[in-house]
């Protein structure tokens, strides 16, 4: 069973390479509307999706809502250990029943003619029922989805028989249980409509080639070559050095800016630090221990190049995770509902936190692409994404060329075809 496997060390064994082709990945797939469809009716609705996080809803009746593509879901903790989620629309005359954000309910009141719903989505009430002479069956409720947990996020599947979540997840559920996802807050949460294809965002965080291009500061402080790249059924992910300067650099031995910056984020000065340029991650990898224990916190599932580095983890089709000892970052890619053009990219941060302490959950903003800084690095790979998208619709452009640092990107479209052109099709 997948669950009594979970538990265990972070694997950092190279997975087995897949044969994947070199043929060029068509055009169209970023930018048809007959592919996005096919993606839609073969993909979004058979895979478990992330609705949000579990401590956003910690009492019964706690609910928030969450959308994807075309679709609304209400998701909503009906007991002390149960969460539901259900398609947010009222089986009367189709009005969503709760709009978007979070909130609390005893029960579901839709406000156009106040069906009322209980939690676990039955008819509660229905004004002048009598009315109604083909009667209104119990059945007209609210039309629930599959819905688990795992490390701390709510997940749900449009597949009424869709396989456990565990399973979906295998096997990086079990690689990033050390890390304890559920006792991380989440620190900041955005979302901004990019003017590209949600895959197109994607593929921008699963490749390391373009730091040389557009993030040449970070080649003070990464190692962008020697970087271990792992392909499974569903996911993948990418294991970046840190702390470390690139081999691209002009001067490997010096102590950069880049390595400074890294030294005082660990508390130290770095005019204090005698060591070479070489030396800097071992360092930085025992004080990230020291501060975890001075901090109350147990790291001792986790292996010394966890205290440094990226875990990159790709959770097919749209999650992002850079995982670190003591933060992650969140990516959710959400395909738009019309335009292959366009998506929702959801970039939320999220820290573990000192024993004993605790952050106000921030509130969540909407924006449009190019309205707000997101910091340097996702400023620079926001600029990229709209331009990228305009020349894929050109005609000289026929489609992607891949290389092999560029692998993950393959690995994705691979999977895409699996769900739309497999043998269940």
């Amino acid at each position: 069973m997948v669950q009594e496997r979970i538990g265990a060390r972070t694997p950092t064994e190279k997975a087995h390479e897949p044969a994947l082709g070199t043929e060029l990945i068509p055009k169209e797939r970023y930018t048809s509307k007959e592919f996005m469809q096919l993606e839609w009716e073969r993909m979004w609705t058979k895979v478990w999706n992330i609705a949000g996080r579990e401590s956003d809803i910690p009492n019964v009746g706690d609910y928030f809502t969450t959308e994807l593509g075309p679709e609304s879901f209400l998701i909503v903790r009906e007991t002390p250990d149960r969460v539901r989620a259900f398609y947010n629309v009222c089986p009367h005359r189709g009005n969503q029943i709760r709009n978007a954000g979070m909130g609390h309910a005893e029960s579901f009141q839709c406000a156009y003619h106040f069906f009322e719903f209980n939690l676990d989505g039955s008819k509660k009430f229905v004004p002048d029922e009598d009315t109604f002479t083909q009667g209104v069956p119990q059945e007209t409720a609210l039309v629930e989805v599959p819905c688990d947990t795992w490390g701390g996020f709510v997940w749900f599947n449009m597949n009424p028989d869709a396989e456990p979540l565990l399973e979906f997840l295998e096997p990086v559920a079990r690689h990033l249980e050390p890390y304890r996802f559920e006792e991380f807050s989440i620190m900041a949460d955005k979302t901004i409509e990019w003017d590209c294809n949600w895959k197109a965002s994607v593929d921008a965080f699963n490749e390391v080639y373009h730091v040389q291009g557009i993030h040449p500061q970070l080649l003070e402080g990464l190692d962008d070559i020697h970087v271990q790249i792992d392909l499974y059924e569903r996911h993948n992910r990418y294991l970046v050095p840190m702390g470390i300067v690139s081999p691209r650099y002009q001067n490997p031995e010096e102590v950069t800016d880049g390595l400074r910056g890294r030294l005082r984020n660990a508390g130290v000065d770095p005019a204090e630090f005698e060591g070479r340029s070489a030396e800097v991650r071992p360092f930085l990898q025992r004080r990230a221990r020291e501060l975890a224990e001075e901090q109350g916190m147990d790291v001792s599932a986790l292996n010394d190049d966890q205290m440094s580095d990226d875990y990159h983890y790709y959770l097919f089709p749209n999650i992002t995770l850079n995982t670190h000892h003591f933060s992650f970052g969140f990516f959710r890619q959400r395909p738009h509902a019309t335009d292959p053009n366009k998506m929702y990219f959801d970039i939320q941060s999220y820290a573990r936190l000192p024993a004993g302490t605790e952050a106000p959950r921030p509130v969540h903003t909407q924006h449009r692409h190019g309205d707000i800084s997101l910091g340097l690095v996702m400023d620079q790979d926001s600029y990229n994404l709209p331009r990228v998208q305009k020349g894929m619709n050109s005609r000289a452009y026929k489609g992607l060329l891949i290389n092999y640092r560029e692998r993950r990107i393959r690995h994705m479209n691979k999977t895409i075809d699996d769900y739309l052109f497999g043998p269940d099709r």
